[in-house]
């Protein structure tokens, strides 16, 4: 089975993207949810969590407490890679067993912001990029999440991987820029992978 990977910074569109590939049928892996998944059912995991956070990672009633651990590893980039380092490997066991029940799918798709950096692109077959230019993704970003300042914004983008680096490693990019139509670019593609075959 063909496994394509979709990837790009905080507010270039991803989710739209990939809502348009879910309503053509292809099944769609949410990275950052399932993360949060496991990172709450992976007994395995939540040992490991404890064991680098302390015992407030979880609350008293067995949640994940995700402001107290954001705190700690937000501004702490050795904290930060830890996590990422404990999360990513189990996330990537559970897409290979979620893969495994695709099985009438031509091709699936995997949704990954940190698809480079965790990676994750080691287990697809192509990498798209979504794209949209910097202004762009601060109006939309503004809009949606009216908790955050601009700078806040800047700040999160400013952590994440260059789009630049992130288009010159892809092999398809699709552009969200508000100029050219979504819809076009995404049959294309769907096209183009149910003819594909994945690499051995």
């Amino acid at each position: 089975m063909l496994k394509v990977g979709i990837t790009g910074g905080i507010g270039v569109g991803k989710t739209i993207v990939t809502r348009m590939f879910a309503i053509l049928s292809v099944p769609v892996y949410d990275a950052d949810t399932r993360a949060k998944w496991v990172m709450h059912h992976n007994q395995a995991l939540r040992q490991e969590l404890e064991q680098a956070y302390g015992p407030d990672t979880f609350t008293s009633e067995g949640e994940l407490n995700r402001p107290y651990l954001a705190s700690v590893v937000f501004n702490d980039p050795q904290r930060l890679e830890q996590l990422n380092a404990l999360v990513h490997p189990h996330v990537r066991d559970d897409f290979e067993a979620w893969v495994m029940a695709q099985k009438n799918a031509p091709y699936v798709l995997k949704e990954a912001a940190l698809m480079y950096e965790s990676e994750a692109w080691k287990q697809m077959d192509e990498i798209i990029a979504v794209y949209a230019p910097m202004e762009v993704r601060l109006k939309r970003l503004l809009q949606r999440d009216t908790h955050r300042t601009e700078a806040d914004i800047r700040s999160i983008i400013a952590k994440q991987l260059s789009e630049e680096e992130k288009m010159r490693r892809a092999e398809h990019i699709i552009y969200n820029d508000d100029a050219r139509l979504l819809i076009p670019q995404v049959l294309k593609l769907h096209k183009q992978f149910l003819g594909r075959k994945p690499k051995v």
